[in-house]
């Protein structure tokens, strides 16, 4: 499979860097590496000028294929020797999505951020749990939102709606076909209680736009559906998600996710996001704006009382949001993201998984 159709290890890298700090100002280690989200997580922080001292996996095939790509990195002889070592300030980590809390709680309670890929929890109770843990330690359990956070159409589109450009926000819809690439993926990708549902899991995605683009941290789910439409050869995976919200502030929301992008598209996945404004409208292109030759991405296109605007992105933003994660964790400031923020989306993506399930 081609790296532009291989959505598990997909792993954005800035054309131009955008360093924060530099030397040992910053030190971080990788850990479980079960989904390869993890190249793009030690990537952002690195190019924000981060430096990961330490790779550990129980696998030690999964950590050899790490440290091949990024040898300048240590090899950990167990999970707590990182837990140990006083100069790592965060730990980052893909591990199996059900066991990602239990880690997170392991990090902060060694006096350590942490930065899990999504979703963040699989369960309610986890989300409880982490936020004590929070309250209690102090310490940060923030998640990699990667559709907004590492794609730069995703993060300029943010930048737009902040500045006024469509007006007050009326409407969010989100569109997710995935790639399915069924014979790549592990054994806890067909396990529901692994993943905890498709709205959980890369629904955790969408509510992060929603929250984030909406510019609220709470709201209601109107509806909810899962479905296994395609693939009755694997019981427990959900190939289809929908979801409907309406945020505090009466901005409406509707997401649907899928394991159905056709093999003609030739990126992993044409999510694309639409916000409708009082003064206009935006549509973002994230991985790829189809027909056009040669394949491109990262675009937005605006239109407004003025005009239309096509802003081709790549290249151009970069990827803010890990300098500003390193730049939090070291002044513990929110300037990257917001605890609440990173545990409403979480929570809002379970409240909709159980709604879905409660339907079926």
């Amino acid at each position: 499979m081609s790296q532009q159709r291989d959505g598990m290890n997909w792993a954005p890298s800035a054309t131009k860097p955008q360093p924060v700090v530099g030397g040992r100002d910053f030190v971080f280690a990788s850990a479980f590496f079960n989904h390869g989200h993890i190249y793009g997580q030690t990537n952002g922080l690195s190019e924000a000028g981060g430096l990961c001292k330490w790779a550990w996996d129980p696998d030690p095939a999964r950590l050899e294929e790490f440290c091949s790509k990024y040898p300048q990195v240590g090899r950990a002889g167990s999970f707590q020797e990182i837990l140990d070592d006083p100069e790592v300030r965060l730990v980052t980590a893909a591990a199996v999505p059900s066991d990602r809390c239990a880690i997170g709680l392991k990090v902060m309670d060694a006096g350590k951020d942490y930065f899990t890929d999504k979703s963040p929890f699989t369960t309610l109770d986890q989300l409880a749990r982490a936020r004590a843990a929070v309250v209690a330690t102090g310490k940060k359990y923030l998640c990699d939102y990667s559709e907004r956070l590492h794609t730069e159409a995703g993060w300029h589109a943010g930048e737009l709606i902040a500045q006024g450009a469509i007006g007050r926000v009326l409407q969010i819809l989100i569109l997710a076909p995935h790639n399915l690439a069924k014979a790549g993926r592990p054994d806890w990708f067909f396990q529901k209680d692994k993943y905890g549902g498709i709205l959980t899991d890369i629904g955790s995605h969408q509510f992060d736009q929603f929250l984030a683009f909406g510019g609220c941290l709470h709201g209601k789910v109107n509806h909810a559906r899962v479905e296994n439409f395609g693939n009755p050869d694997t019981p427990g995976l959900e190939d289809y998600g929908e979801a409907s919200l309406t945020l505090d502030n009466g901005v409406s929301c509707f997401c649907r996710i899928d394991w159905f992008n056709p093999r003609g598209h030739r990126s992993w996945g044409d999510g694309r996001t639409f916000v409708l404004g009082t003064d206009g409208y935006i549509e973002v292109r994230k991985y790829n704006d189809i027909t056009r030759e040669p394949m491109e991405s990262q675009v937005v296109y605006l239109v407004d009382h003025e005009s239309e605007k096509r802003i081709a992105c790549e290249g151009r933003i970069g990827f803010p949001f890990y300098g500003r994660l390193i730049l939090d964790c070291l002044n513990r400031t929110e300037n990257a993201m917001t605890q609440e923020h990173c545990f409403a989306a979480a929570e809002l993506s379970m409240q909709a998984q159980a709604v879905a399930d409660q339907n079926r």
